[in-house]
């Protein structure tokens, strides 16, 4: 499946998140994330997230897609991530 990860949690959390979320995603600005993810991945990361989370401060959005086939993206301005292969 493909995702978007939206995600808002406070200073003292977000470094960690970010460092979670780019095991299984690929940076793309900041607090977003995106790429294709197993389900078993998918199980993982949000297990992860949600255990580091205050549901209290902190937020996390995923938006899930069957495919990138059937998405568009626009970028305007300054490029933050990218389209990282590694090899």
């Amino acid at each position: 499946m493909f995702v978007i990860l939206v995600y808002d949690f406070a200073e003292k959390r977000v470094g960690k998140a970010l460092k979670i979320s780019r095991k299984y995603l690929n940076w793309v600005q900041n607090s977003v994330l995106e790429g294709e993810i197993s389900d078993a991945n998918y199980f993982k990361l949000k297990k992860e997230l949600q255990d580091l989370m205050d549901p209290e401060e902190d937020s996390i959005i995923f938006y899930t897609f069957r495919t990138q086939k059937y998405s568009k993206r626009e970028e305007f301005g300054v490029k933050k991530g990218g389209d990282e292969n590694i090899i």
